[in-house]
């Protein structure tokens, strides 16, 4: 015989036992392969070269097929191959798995490892393809939007209030393009939107009322998706923890939705606030989308740079998806207003928190601008509103106090309080994620900045303007605007206290329309971060006082501000007083600083007697 066979190609399916010698048990799959005893393998010449010159027609034809490869091959047997034949005849009873459990095993980790691969790369595929939508919505609706600014703004009119059409026309279709973005992609972009719906101070009303649905629409995540992110975050499956858990979330916000639940432990009625597991997967892209955005409207229109917008929220919002740190916030504003008995404020107390799950003590109310809620159970709306300015106003200028950043309708609620009849209510704070704390001498100039505005002390209000935020003497009629919501001739002819007219807010609107928008972007993209913080607390406090629809407008909230300005700026002098040779050395000093602080206590005292009085006699519409 030759040295090789040639063997034509045919589809053939071969046992590895049986090749290799080894009894081969019967196939149960259809398939038959050719038992050993009966191969030409059997038939080896002393060389090791196959000799059976019909071994190729006796495999079975429902095998591999090699449709491939050439007609023909060399078929040599292996040294293993065959050693093993020669001593055939002493194993041939005896059983010998090893080889073959190799084999199976070593197929079924390849086999694994390619299945899990292609699982793993259908998910990466799918998350690739879904961040691709993403962007592509993002980064087209952009596209569209500047072009159509730059057509807007390119086209002839013929009177400035068909260029201020034209503009408002632009705004109101590109915030309708965003809103559709916005909706759709959710996670962080609700987030975004709902935080612009609330810069009335600085973007136009077709953008900030088009976005005002945002508040109100919110993902909710299914209680299956919540209860994998329970047994990731903490080992235990829910009902290990709690005894009931109400599937149906009782509220959802952009970053999070909370649950009624019953402790296992203890039986406490809590609840539960869970972050959205898809945040993880998307928090970085849509973080970097804004960014994306906001960089490139500065790159279209360097006049409007929004950076800040995204570098706000690139500092803010890892401090927002860690419960740990708004547990820790929770706990500090609580003790801070025990001290504070005359504050009708509750803060839910904080069971235990994860960086994804915060559990904390369920207390229900309704939101403040709920009026017939506040009627229905006699509590009068001027009183909420003053609750409201003493509890934020606290926040601003008390020292060390935490301030809450982001006090909108959703994250108040007031509850009825029979324990006592002066207020009749409590204030119930959530959502304590966004906290600054005010530096000592930023708060110390801003009391008197907010002093001089009520006093109408325009070179104080441009004194201490620079001093708080680097205003200068052109840019500070429009800061002043910005920081109390007012047309700057009120400021400067009438009063801060009085109320907003309706003409007054148009002027305000159309202001922007004409070229303000501008010097604001400017301006605000210049002052320190906390100054922003606090402008969107005033102007979101401000809003709920205008929400409650109170009998005395924001005259009583400018007094209780300016009692909480004067207070600061009084401590303030108390000190230098006392660091200059104490009270008797600096009688006249000691004086002067009291009575400042005394006739605004008297006049806030007076005032509020009289609406006392009011309501004693039946004087008052609720």
């Amino acid at each position: 015989m030759s040295a090789a066979l040639r063997v034509p190609l045919r589809a053939c399916k071969i046992d590895p036992a049986a090749a290799l010698g080894k009894t081969s048990k019967p196939s149960t799959s259809g398939t038959s392969f050719l038992p050993v005893s009966n191969s030409p393998l059997r038939q080896l010449s002393p060389s090791g070269v196959i000799s059976a010159p019909s071994w190729g027609r006796s495999m079975s034809p429902r095998g591999w097929t090699l449709a491939a490869s050439p007609r023909s091959f060399s078929v040599k047997a292996s040294p293993l191959l065959s050693a093993q034949t020669k001593s055939q005849h002493k194993t041939e009873n005896e059983p010998n798995m090893n080889v073959s459990q190799r084999s199976v095993i070593k197929w079924f980790i390849i086999g694994s490892i390619l299945g899990l691969g292609a699982v793993t790369f259908s998910d990466q595929a799918q998350h690739a393809f879904q961040a691709a939508k993403r962007s592509g919505r993002v980064v087209g609706t952009l596209a569209v939007c500047i072009n159509d600014y730059r057509v807007t703004l390119k086209q002839d009119a013929s009177s400035p209030e068909e260029h201020n059409a034209l503009i408002r026309a632009c705004h109101k279709r590109c915030a309708e393009r965003t809103l559709r973005v916005l909706e759709k992609n959710g996670s962080i972009f609700i987030k975004l939107g709902q935080h612009l719906s609330s810069m009335g101070y600085l973007l136009p009303i077709e953008w900030t009322s088009t976005f005002i649905p945002l508040q109100d629409k919110c993902p909710v995540s299914s209680i299956e998706s919540i209860a994998e992110l329970f047994r990731k975050d903490t080992g235990q499956d829910m009902n290990e923890l709690f005894s009931s858990f109400e599937s149906i979330p009782i509220g959802a916000a952009s970053l999070a939705q909370v649950h009624i639940a019953t402790l296992k432990e203890t039986g406490q009625k809590v609840a539960v606030k869970v972050q959205h597991p898809a945040l993880d997967e998307w928090v970085p892209l849509d973080l970097a989308l804004t960014r994306f955005t906001f960089s490139m409207l500065k790159r279209f229109f360097p006049e409007y740079d929004l950076e800040w917008l995204s570098k706000e929220m690139d500092f803010s919002l890892p401090q927002e998806l860690d419960f740990r740190m708004e547990a820790q916030n929770a706990t500090h504003a609580s003790e801070y207003f025990k001290k504070h008995s005359d504050a009708p404020l509750v803060i839910p107390e904080v069971m235990w928190s994860q960086k994804r799950i915060l559990v904390m003590e369920y207390i229900a109310g309704h939101r403040p601008d709920d009026l017939e809620y506040l009627d229905a159970n006699n509590i009068d709306r001027d009183e909420v509103s003053a609750a409201l300015a003493h509890v934020f106003n606290e926040m601003i200028f008390g020292d060390n106090a935490p301030l809450h950043c982001d006090p909108h309708g959703g994250n108040i609620a007031i509850r009825p309080n029979h324990t006592r009849s002066h207020p009749n209510f409590d204030i119930v704070l959530y959502d304590h994620g966004l906290y600054r704390n005010i530096d000592r001498d930023l708060r110390r100039n801003y009391a008197k900045l907010w002093l001089a505005v009520i006093d109408a002390d325009v070179p104080r209000m441009r004194e201490f303007a620079y001093k708080v935020a680097g205003v200068t003497d052109k840019q500070f009629p429009l800061f002043a605007s910005a920081i109390t919501g007012r047309d700057y001739s009120v400021l400067t002819n009438e009063s801060v206290v009085s109320s907003r007219t309706a003409k007054e807010k148009d002027d305000i609107s159309g202001a922007l329309g004409e070229g303000m928008l501008q010097q604001l972007v400017v301006l605000l993209g210049q002052v320190p971060r906390i100054i922003l913080l606090i402008l969107k607390t005033n102007d979101l406090t401000r809003s709920l006082d205008e929400n409650l629809h109170t009998r005395q407008g924001p005259m009583r909230s400018f007094l209780i501000l300016a009692r909480y300005a004067t207070r600061t700026v009084f401590e303030e002098q108390l000190e230098l007083i006392k660091e200059s040779g104490g009270v008797f050395r600096n009688f006249f000093r000691f004086v002067y600083a009291y009575a400042s602080y005394l006739r605004v206590e008297v006049k806030l005292s007076v005032y509020e007697t009289v609406l006392s009085l009011k309501t004693r006699f039946g004087l008052r519409s609720g």
